[in-house]
């Protein structure tokens, strides 16, 4: 009898959205359950199968000791690794923690800041070990999710593209909303698979899926400007989902 394959879904610091996805999926994840074990999913189920684990997805960045203590565990017990969505591979929005005093922050907030700890960053998965794949989005698309998880459960490489949103809006026949409107827009720099949903709506792209594989930061940044941003609007703008991957790609 052959084994059937085991998938494992753990999180670090996030909001939970992109383990919400993997649940949205209801029919899929009904057909997926008849061919995998889901030995580790806290978000649906409080049972719990000993690893190790055929697939294990992690959502979340690396944001405290305990962060990183967990994360080398859990590597340890997955065959593959993947992360999904922006906090896991690029820190998410926490990161903007990066750029900022975060000990000045924690005496801010907290009324007994030595209760507190954490780390100066928010680092994605991959800064800590060594990652299988990475599943872009704020939060991941569905259909790419069940894309890679089939794949690696078949033993081949997952099917996602890495060119950027533009190609999307050319897809739908969606008009440029930069050149018609003159609205500020990341889609050129941003990687695919929302489907284009921003534009599709006459809204620039907020970047939420991070940087694509051909990423021109120092062509886009003079374009946001002739568009009416100054630099701080401009920095800002990409200071959110995605703010230390944008920075990589030459912003700070």
């Amino acid at each position: 009898m052959n084994r059937v394959p085991s998938l494992a879904v753990f999180k670090l610091a996030s909001c939970d959205g992109c383990q919400l996805t993997l649940l949205d999926c209801e029919d899929e994840l009904l057909t997926l359950a008849e061919h995998v074990k889901i030995a580790h999913f806290l978000e649906a189920s409080s049972t719990v199968h000993p690893e190790p684990y055929d697939l294990v997805l992690v959502e979340g960045s690396v944001t405290t000791p305990r962060d990183a203590e967990r994360i080398r565990s859990i590597r340890s017990a997955a065959r593959h690794l993947v992360t999904i969505g922006a906090c896991a591979t690029a820190g998410g929005i926490q990161a903007l923690r990066n750029f900022a005093d975060v000990d000045e922050y924690r005496r801010a907030v907290y009324a007994r800041p030595d209760y507190i700890d954490t780390l100066s960053t928010s680092t994605p998965v991959s800064e800590h070990v060594d990652v299988d794949f990475e599943l872009r989005g704020c939060p991941i698309d569905r259909r790419q999710l069940l894309e890679v998880i089939t794949a690696f459960l078949s033993g081949r490489k997952p099917d996602v593209p890495d060119h950027s949103v533009c190609f999307e809006c050319k897809r739908r026949g969606t008009v440029c909303v930069t050149v018609a409107h003159g609205t500020p827009c990341l889609g050129p720099v941003t990687h695919a698979g929302c489907g284009a949903i921003c534009p599709s709506y006459g809204r620039g792209c907020y970047g939420c899926f991070g940087p694509s594989g051909s990423t021109n930061l120092p062509a886009l940044v003079p374009l946001l400007h002739r568009e009416g941003m100054d630099e701080r609007d401009s920095e800002r703008f990409l200071r959110t989902f995605n703010v230390a991957a944008f920075a990589e790609e030459g912003t700070s």
